[in-house]
């Protein structure tokens, strides 16, 4: 592995798999992408509450201090996990609704040129999976390369 995606939530499962991640790449000499979803009504929610305290003001709030408020906590949140391992790091958030979960992991494959996806996937009945889809079996199927996968 030289480089490894890893789709984080701050739960203790998600914690375990960024714990493995990080000990798989610090034996390879790999560096991890830590890839942290923000929900998209969350995100928007967020933002209509900076504008609408912006308005109050009379300020001009940046939206983007949502974003860098999510990639601040995930990047506490990895740096606490992986606290005495030798791993480079870096972290980015993908604004997503449940659907698209999936696809940014591929995606943040493609982009950060990874070999390797760390996926915390759900069990789900068939028809759940055919229904609503899965976001684990996705990545499993679509992404170019190696998938390490820890259910939850």
């Amino acid at each position: 592995m030289e480089r490894g995606v890893v789709a984080i939530d701050t739960t203790d499962t998600h914690r375990d798999l960024l714990r493995e991640a990080g000990t798989y790449a610090a034996a390879s000499d790999a560096e991890l992408v830590v890839l942290a979803f923000l929900d998209e009504s969350e995100y928007e929610a967020d933002v209509e509450t900076l504008e609408s305290v912006g308005e109050v003001e009379n300020v001009n709030y940046d939206t983007g201090a949502v974003t860098e408020a999510a990639a601040n906590e995930a990047t506490e949140f990895a740096s606490e996990v992986l606290d005495g391992m030798d791993v480079d790091f870096s972290t980015v958030i993908a604004v997503v609704d449940d659907k698209e979960r999936g696809t940014r992991v591929i995606e943040a494959g493609e982009k950060y040129d990874c070999d390797h996806a760390f996926v915390v996937g759900k069990s789900r009945s068939p028809t759940g999976k055919a229904l609503f889809g899965d976001f684990a079996q996705q990545v499993v199927l679509n992404f170019d390369g190696y998938v390490t996968l820890t259910m939850g």
